[in-house]
């Protein structure tokens, strides 16, 4: 055991009376901001996971409860999986490609699917599971709950700050906790308007059985622990200082009395280094994580949190109108109760700034993407493993990033493409004797790309096609090209050489298929779904600009040009629909939560109302017949599809939809809508809903896919009067729109680059030649 007193002596008179006019001024803030438009606020403690609010830094993230005379503050770290490196190949595949494509041409799909399951699926059948870290457990003595009063509860995302805060008689106690990207650790910070107030036993918790904690120093308790059976070894460090008062450290508990204040400082880290190397030391990154903030004290932890997390959140506003006062005096659970009836545009324009807040949390340059939950899980056994699933989860994830500002936070995707550029090179050699690299349904931390699950779901080769689009994306919004040279051309270069040779002839019409394949979780194992088409169609043509641009590989371009004009094209069945596959087989009533043949209409764009108008309305039927219903995601899918269709109001009626409660956290559905907190309810939870719903009105908003920057392209008549400022357009272009009764008037965009632009606003365009740092007004 070890003492200390506190860090910081006990208070003279005069800096107390100052000190309480600072807390009382901080109170009087808080309650004005019961109406803030950036809040999410409640009346009583979470009592479930997905009531809790989440932090995070994008490798840190925490969920925090605001218990009043018990805490617990879970907490993960971005790294903390089961498993080890490995080797998912399963070898001699490629030996029976061509019985698979003979079986699925000749109709004997089960067949094919027996040969797949016994041949081809990875070795073992299942990737690995992000799991918790452990929980930060807080207990105060000697406070009643039946004697508070005033309690709330909030999220401030516009500082990234989560606040429990109540009255015990006179005195007014409060709970500060964010996650610093600066920093690198969790921040609590306890205190109380009046001194000598804060007593509290602090513990560590850890969610994996055979953990140790022990006394690192007088002011530090660490845990050591690892995940069972697996390679991941980690350690967590909690500094604890006390303004005024005593502090005794024990090897299991940390315990605080007659305090002023105290800040808690969580760090935390594991031996990971990259997908086959877990030399690191958890306990000396913990100890240099901790040793950097030793010295500052809070409130320039908390000044320099502040700081960095606005210099990203605040590039893009939203204004979508004014929520009825009775709706904006409300908790968040209750307005999310109530949207349904109410007048509430102000909980949208929350929902949408949530979105950005949750992948500025969840991903930052240096650490992991954000996986099927962000950053949050406090699971051993998730739903899904909490993965990289990417036959729409992880891209939806990121379709926000570019045009709200936040295009840096693609970083830990780009990091996580060229791992699975080296593992699926060697995939693409085990399973297809094809060169280049290849990347199925899933990855995990250890990087697998060989297909998982079962051949309905995993075998599906198009990963690759579809993540190296977020590369020529981030190439088209910020003009760099060293990115585009060193980044980006050669990971969609090496996956266009594996589709040049797994692509293979219909016995038919001689046109080039890609199989066997899925469309995506849907009817099983064919030849020839129209979403692989399309995207390989959209790879091809971004590898062959990027060439051009940067003047190589010639010869490569000419082959991908001729290969490309073989592909079996989008068709037009019987019903009037897209068709999902080769066969005109599509079944009106199949309300399936993937629409993955409508990848064209987004997030392609192949399929434009001027471009392909027969395509564009074939694709509006296809989305009529799997209707409204399906899962979060699928829900926020369908609100970016609608947006692309120019429905507006259909779009808003998608948001409606997602913008419904739901309570059960474990069951597993498609009566999507949104946990108190305010996660995407899949349910259970994942995080894409939120993502995509925030992306889904960016769409509604500004459209720029097809070489014009469409102003209000979907404006639904549920917001007649608004702005928006900070949106990006591709070409390096700030776009500020406003409108009033549905009619746009005024735009101002911005130049980050040189460059000649046309805008658009209904029948109305402008023809713009800007120099960087240019801007230009359009009016009506």
């Amino acid at each position: 055991m070890r003492t200390s007193q506190g860090l910081i002596p006990r208070l003279r008179p005069v800096a107390i009376l100052a000190w309480a006019l600072f807390a009382r001024q901080t109170l009087l803030a808080q309650r004005l901001a019961e109406g803030a438009p950036l809040t999410l606020w409640y009346t009583r403690p979470a009592n479930a996971w997905v009531e809790a609010l989440p932090v995070g830094n994008g490798k840190l993230g925490a969920m925090i409860f605001g218990g009043i005379g018990a805490e617990r503050i879970q907490f993960n770290e971005s790294t903390v999986w089961s498993g080890a490196p490995h080797n998912y190949d399963h070898p001699g595949a490629s030996s029976v490609l061509d019985s698979l494509r003979a079986l699925l041409w000749a109709g004997r799909q089960k067949e094919a699917d027996s040969l797949a399951s016994a041949r081809v699926m990875s070795l073992p059948l299942a990737q690995q599971r992000y799991q918790a870290f452990g929980n930060l457990r807080l207990t105060f003595p000697g406070i009643d709950s039946t004697a508070v009063t005033d309690y709330r509860r909030s999220l401030d995302i516009d500082r990234a700050v989560a606040t429990t805060q109540f009255h015990v008689g006179r005195t007014t106690f409060t709970r500060d906790v964010f996650a610093s990207h600066p920093a690198g650790v969790l921040v609590v910070r306890l205190s109380a308007d009046r001194p000598g107030q804060i007593n509290v036993s602090v513990t560590l918790t850890s969610a994996h059985t055979g953990s140790a904690r022990r006394v690192v120093d007088a002011n530090t308790i660490g845990m050591t622990g690892a995940v069972s059976g697996g390679a991941i070894r980690f350690e967590a460090r909690l500094l604890v200082r006390a303004d005024g008062g005593r502090v005794v450290v024990e090897d299991t508990l940390a315990t605080v009395s007659g305090a002023n204040a105290v800040t808690l400082v969580l760090a935390g880290a594991t031996n990971y280094v990259n997908y086959h190397d877990v030399s690191a030391d958890p306990a000396a990154r913990a100890s240099t994580g901790l040793a950097r903030v030793r010295s500052q004290l809070y409130p320039r932890l908390l000044a320099e949190h502040v700081a960095d997390h606005q210099q990203l959140f605040h590039r893009t506003t939203i204004d979508l109108g004014a929520s009825a006062p009775a709706a904006r005096r409300q908790p968040t659970d209750v307005r999310l109760e109530r949207f349904s009836t109410g007048d509430d545009p102000e909980l949208v324009a929350l929902l949408f700034q949530y979105g950005r807040y949750l992948l500025i949390a969840s991903s930052r340059p240096g650490g992991q993407p954000a996986n099927l939950q962000g950053i949050w899980n406090e699971s051993n056994t998730p739903p899904w493993g909490s993965k990289y699933t990417v036959n729409i989860n992880t891209e939806m994830n990121y379709w926000l990033a570019e045009p709200t500002g936040l295009g840096e936070l693609t970083a830990p995707l780009f990091d996580m493409l060229r791992d699975v550029g080296e593992t699926g090179r060697r995939t693409a050699r085990v399973h297809y004797n094809a060169p280049g690299w290849v990347l199925h349904h899933n990855t995990d931390l250890w990087r697998g790309t060989a297909p998982i699950d079962g051949p309905q779901w995993g075998l599906w080769p198009s990963g690759a096609a579809w993540l190296t689009q977020h590369l020529w994306w981030r190439w088209e919004y910020g003009g760099n090209r060293a990115f585009l040279r060193d980044t980006a051309y050669p990971l969609m270069r090496d996956a266009s050489r594996f589709f040049l040779h797994f692509l293979t002839p219909d016995p038919r019409t001689g046109l080039l298929v890609s199989g066997p394949s899925v469309s995506p979780e849907n009817k099983g194992i064919v030849m020839g779904p129209t979403m692989d088409h399309q995207l390989v169609r959209d790879l091809f043509a971004r590898t062959i600009a990027a060439s051009e641009l940067l003047g190589v590989d010639a010869t490569l371009r000419d082959t991908l040009k001729a290969i490309r004009a073989r592909i079996a094209p989008n068709r037009i069945g019987r019903i009037g629909q897209l068709q999902e596959w080769l066969e005109d087989r599509d079944d009106p009533d199949d309300h399936h939560r993937h629409v993955s043949h409508l990848w064209g209409l987004h997030p392609g764009g192949e399929i434009t109302r001027r471009g392909t108008p027969e395509l564009f309305a074939a694709a509006r039927r296809s989305l009529e017949f799997r209707s409204d219903s399906g899962t979060g995601w699928s829900k926020a899918w369908k609100i970016n599809f609608w947006a692309r269709l120019d429905d507006g109001d259909h779009a808003y009626r998608m948001i409606q939809g997602l913008v419904t409660p739901t309570r059960e956290q474990h069951a597993v559905g498609e009566a999507a809508g949104l946990y108190p907190n305010l996660f995407d309810a899949h349910p259970p939870f994942q995080i894409d809903g939120n993502f995509g719903l925030t992306s889904g009105i960016v769409e509604m908003l500004l459209r720029n896919h097809i070489g014009e920057i469409e102003l209000l392209p979907a404006l639904p008549s549920a917001w007649p009067n608004g702005r928006v400022r900070g949106l990006r357009a591709r070409g390096g272009y700030i776009v500020d729109i406003e409108w009033t009764n549905g009619r746009l008037t005024r735009a101002v965009v911005t130049a980050t680059r040189a460059g000649t632009a046309t805008a658009r606003y209904g029948n109305r365009t402008w023809q713009i030649a800007m120099r960087q740092g240019e801007r230009r007004t359009l009016t009506q």
